[in-house]
């Protein structure tokens, strides 16, 4: 077995990093700040916390209102995570390790949520921007993170097929 690039542990730091501020700032929405009871609470322009229980992945796509649907969510999830954190282990590709480190962080965050409270707490709302959908710190690294793996694979160098 071959051993773990310092890009994989890189990308491995990331991932335990966006679970850790993925997880405190959920905590600090549901039990400091008390978003559940205030419902929607205006910060500043088009940006409000709002409260809403996703039981569907990211974006509340693909909804999951029975229990077997929530486990099979999270099982989903934390099998891409596990597949992902396999691919990062021999990265070499700094901003691949960065972006397979977001995404694993990101679905391992909305799993922990899934399992915990059978939905994800998702509050960051910027629907005066037309954008209609309340997200998370988790959905934010994944869409990032799927951005950036696009990203590297337009940048990465093709070899020439003769």
């Amino acid at each position: 077995m071959r051993r773990i690039s310092r890009l994989g542990w890189t990308a491995y730091a990331i991932a335990v990093g966006v679970i850790a501020l993925d997880q405190a700032v959920k905590f600090w929405i549901l039990y400091g700040f008390n978003l559940p009871a205030r419902l929607t609470t205006p910060v500043i322009g088009p940006f409000s916390l709002t409260m809403v229980w996703n039981k569907g992945v990211s974006f509340g796509l693909f909804r999951a209102d029975q229990d077997l649907g929530r486990w099979l969510l999270s099982l989903f999830s934390l099998v891409v995570a596990a597949a992902l954190a396999w691919w990062a282990r021999r990265t070499e590709r700094g901003l691949m390790s960065l972006a397979l480190g977001l995404i694993i962080g990101g679905a391992v965050g909305n799993a922990i949520d899934r399992i915990r409270f059978g939905a994800v707490v998702d509050f960051l709302d910027f629907s005066r921007l037309m954008f209609p959908w309340v997200f998370n710190v988790a959905d934010s690294a994944i869409s990032v993170g799927v951005a950036l793996l696009l990203v590297d694979s337009l940048m990465s160098e093709r070899k020439p097929t003769s």
